[in-house]
């Protein structure tokens, strides 16, 4: 993850992540840490999703994808 700070990045991304990140929480706190990695300088990214998934694309400031994926427990109900 990366570290909040007032340092701009102008660099955009050029090549495919050689990391991704997969970060779970609790179903009743994911969208509050959808909201905290937001707000923390996270963005959304769209890569085709329909709404149905079990995961939320997020990159950091530096183009760094990674998913906040719900517990497995809620996949199932």
């Amino acid at each position: 993850m990366w570290v909040a700070s007032s340092h701009c990045i102008p660099d955009l991304k050029t090549v495919k992540n050689r990391v991704h990140l997969d970060l779970t929480s609790s179903a009743q706190d994911r969208d509050q840490e959808i909201d905290r990695l937001l707000a923390l300088g996270a963005r959304r990214v769209g890569i085709g999703q329909t709404g149905a998934e079990s995961w939320t694309v997020l990159a950091d400031p530096e183009g760094n994808e990674f998913c906040v994926i719900r517990p497995k427990e809620t996949l199932t109900r």
